[in-house]
């Protein structure tokens, strides 16, 4: 336990805790399972009674299913680690730099490290007053973002004091996120030639889950048309699909693995193939999109599959975020008080609570 810090001695000032969903410390089973554990232990994940699930997960799932990752995660593996936590880290960077050094920027992983509690206290440690969430996931779902403000809440349930909060739910169609799209496309286009079609591949999640309200699919099909208008796309030049289901359960459709092979043969010959929800490149885009997809779609008779990588780092990404957070921090004070400013308030709460005494 860290010893609390008497309001008088907190700086103050502005912490962004940018959230995404995390990745295993190394591409090995053992760390493979324990992320897998702590991810498909959330019950925002999956929607099943805890004790079935319990025995699905632990005879099941985690005796199996990380060996048979190894290989997924080894092959997008880079010196610097997950390709995830190291863009993570470039744009915490970037978004440092841009803010300035009196707001407190931090990265968490919703899974995995660093963790929302220790990106919490760290800003706590800084004498942070006022919070603001940033779950990087532009489309809002409860399986995502709802599960970074349950992870926040629980960290702040343990505090006594507690800072203002704000918090991002989504930026699904805010001009600047689409306008980003589509100059990563149009990048792509200039570097490698218009494919004949753009496909639009979402994660995916369960139908029922759409069913009992959440809007996710909603978001998704905004950004989609939206970003198809800002490149002038007719019908038929575009599509909408949605990845990475597992189990048995109806999800969201049409299927990306089950939707490349119905376009390639339908005469489809270069796809090109953009994860608009994702903010970082990681396992479901260079390896299940890029890779598996990738061949799925030549054994079906097209030519190449081309990858339009994520926004990750780019400079549009980082400008549209640093806006972002800019349009929620309006209002907030970002200056922290100066070592003067602290020295001063201890004289003059010296002889009020002497235990206070530095």
């Amino acid at each position: 336990m860290h010893p609390p810090i008497p309001e008088h001695r907190r700086a103050g000032g502005i912490g962004i805790l940018l959230v995404n969903l995390g990745t295993p410390d190394t591409p090995t089973a053992p760390a493979i399972r324990r992320y897998l554990r702590e991810f498909l232990s959330d019950h925002r994940v999956v929607e099943v009674p805890r004790p079935i699930w319990w025995l699905v997960l632990n005879c099941f799932i985690l005796p199996l299913r990380p060996r048979r990752l190894v290989h997924s995660y080894g092959s997008i593996w880079t010196d610097q680690g997950s390709p995830l936590l190291a863009i993570g880290r470039e744009q915490q960077q970037a978004l440092q730099a841009r803010l300035g050094e009196q707001i407190d920027v931090r990265l968490a992983m919703r899974y995995g490290r660093p963790s929302v509690g220790e990106a919490m206290q760290a800003m706590r440690e800084r004498g942070v007053d006022k919070v603001l969430v940033l779950p990087l996931y532009p489309q809002y779902s409860a399986t995502t973002t709802a599960s970074v403000y349950d992870a926040v809440f629980d960290d702040l349930s343990r505090q006594r004091w507690l800072p203002d909060l704000r918090m991002i739910s989504s930026y699904h169609d805010r001009p600047d996120y689409i306008g980003a799209l589509a100059a990563s496309v149009e990048q792509h286009w200039q570097a490698q030639g218009r494919g004949d079609h753009l496909l639009l591949s979402f994660h995916s999640i369960p139908l029922r889950y759409f069913e009992a309200g959440d809007p996710y699919y909603c978001h998704c099909q905004k950004t989609a048309r939206l970003l198809a208008e800002r490149l002038r796309l007719e019908p038929g030049q575009w599509s909408v699909s949605f990845q990475s289901r597992v189990g048995r359960a109806r999800w969201l459709s049409p299927y990306t693995d089950e939707h490349i092979v119905g376009l390639a043969g339908a005469g489809i010959r270069q796809l090109d193939v953009i994860s608009p929800g994702f903010a970082a490149d990681c396992l479901e885009t260079l390896e299940e999109v890029a890779l598996r997809y990738g061949e799925d779609f030549r054994r079906a008779g097209g030519d190449a599959l081309r990858y339009v990588p994520a926004l990750n780092a780019d400079p549009r990404h980082i400008d549209m975020l640093e806006h972002l957070i800019r349009d929620h921090i309006a209002g907030w004070n970002p200056v922290p008080a100066t070592p003067a400013d602290i020295k001063l308030r201890d004289q003059r709460a010296a002889p009020l609570a002497p235990g206070l005494k530095g």
